[in-house]
């Protein structure tokens, strides 16, 4: 069983930056791949980016450019910085393992 949370959210304007963390416990392998999803309200969740234990990567075309997923195998957490945030980024951002999920962090861009 695979334990994750996340942090890092929180209230930014239009344009802004933030980096979320996922730490990872329980039976983690570096050779996971790691991916981080977002839900806005009245949506339903979509993915975001993946790595893998290699580091390869890869986005949604909504935030290529603007996102930058990476991890710390030592410290079992994976990061996603984002970057030029816009209110349609609003959202719970959650990262996930195999089939376990984290509980989420919330991201909100005002305009």
């Amino acid at each position: 069983q695979v334990q994750l949370v996340e942090s890092g959210g929180g209230l930014v304007q239009t344009g802004g930056s933030l980096r979320l963390s996922c730490a990872a416990s329980g039976r983690i392998f570096s050779t996971n791949v790691m991916g981080w999803y977002r839900q806005a309200p009245g949506k339903q969740r979509e993915w975001v980016a993946t790595i893998t234990g290699g580091g390869y990567t890869n986005y949604a075309d909504s935030v290529k450019g603007r996102f930058t997923i990476s991890r710390d195998n030592a410290k079992n957490t994976v990061y996603l910085q984002i970057n030029s945030l816009k209110p349609e980024d609003t959202a719970v951002y959650y990262c996930k393992t195999q089939n376990s999920w984290g509980q989420g962090t919330q991201v909100t861009v005002s305009s």
